[in-house]
């Protein structure tokens, strides 16, 4: 009997360990039962400590009674985060993107600010195509005179989606100019099926309508929306950003951007990149100036052209590609009121979205 006993003992504290084991899990039962809302998502929470995250999670532990909630998620950098419940809520349940006030400029083109290195990094940025484009114009469908003293070039391969837009009369264009009579690129994308809306704040009336599918807004594209102070005795403002007119109008896909807009093109390219409109856009067809700054860019001349710079290549990044450019010969040889660097004080440059296939 004595070498029995130890052996008995052993039971009995097994016995003990699966009773205490069995009514602990009785006990969560019923308060699961009862608040059948509190589900940690692991038992460290429970505790009180977070939970650990698998890379790229955001997951947070449950807050404590009386508190509200708010869950944050990353914009992109390291540190930063962004309320979820501040950001506007689009239609079909998406998320506005947090918003930027300014672009990642790029570094120096040399080890010092230098314009001469600037002004040769940038021309030769905007003078290398990026990605070739057979068909540049509607001559390729038959019909169609295209202007040749100043092309206005768009993407019309087949493995783009453009030309099948236009097929099916699906495509859409906007224009952006400033009293430009030279409107023979619009009307013949018109012609072709597409729809048409020329904005230009010198036409006479507020919207006029020229056949099925070309339409005129005595509208300017800016950077920015007026002052709400002005716009309340403006109620039909003639000055708006284009994500805002494209929300006006409800158009969420423009196939192909056109502008003309006198020097203005640098502010308003910043605002459709800082704002993620561009990605509304299959391609871009822009006349630049380089023979001044720009309206409202600022800074000394390397600086300037370094920001120039910097926002053709956050196009880039948002999986642009330059397919075609054109030096207009014709406009007075100046970069930066200089005569210098064999420069035109005008190019027409045209890029394609290539994740629009």
């Amino acid at each position: 009997m004595a070498k029995e006993r130890p052996l008995w003992r052993r039971l009995t504290f097994r016995l003990c360990l699966l009773s205490a084991a069995l009514v602990l899990c009785l006990q969560l039962g019923v308060r699961r039962t009862w608040c059948p809302e509190e589900k940690p998502p692991v038992a460290e929470a429970a505790a009180g400590r977070a939970a650990p995250l698998s890379r790229g999670t955001e997951q947070q532990p449950p807050p404590p009674a009386g508190r509200r909630r708010v869950t944050y998620v990353r914009n992109g950098r390291r540190g930063s985060a962004a309320p979820r419940c501040c950001s506007p809520q689009l239609p079909g349940g998406r998320r506005r993107k947090t918003v930027r006030w300014h672009i990642e400029l790029q570094p120096w083109a040399s080890p010092t600010p230098s314009l001469n290195y600037e002004a040769l990094r940038f021309l030769k940025y905007i003078s290398t195509s990026q990605i070739s484009c057979e068909h540049l114009n509607l001559n390729s469908l038959g019909g169609y005179s295209e202007p040749t003293k100043k092309p206005w070039s768009v993407c019309l391969d087949e493995r783009f989606s453009l030309i099948h837009r236009i097929r099916s009369k699906q495509c859409r264009l906007y224009s952006l100019g400033l009293g430009n009579d030279d409107n023979q690129f619009e009307i013949n994308m018109a012609n072709s099926g597409c729809e048409v809306h020329r904005f230009d704040p010198s036409i006479k009336s507020a919207h006029i309508q020229e056949g099925q599918h070309l339409w005129y807004h005595r509208l300017s594209i800016d950077w920015r929306d007026p002052n709400p102070a002005i716009a309340a005795h403006k109620p039909h403002s003639s000055t708006k950003k284009l994500g805002t007119v494209l929300n006006e109008f409800g158009h969420h896909k423009i196939d192909v951007l056109k502008a003309d807009v006198e020097s203005a093109e640098w502010k308003i390219l910043e605002n459709l990149l800082l704002e993620d409109v561009v990605e509304q856009i299959g391609q871009l067809v822009f006349e630049v100036h380089v023979h001044w700054p720009g309206f409202e860019v600022s800074g000394n001349d390397s600086s300037v052209v370094r920001y120039w710079y910097s926002l053709l290549r956050e196009l880039e990044l948002k999986d642009f590609r330059l397919f075609h450019t054109y030096k207009d010969l014709s406009k007075p040889q100046m970069f930066l009121k200089k005569e210098a660097f064999n420069a035109s004080s005008c190019y027409r440059l045209s890029w394609v979205n290539t994740r629009w296939k």
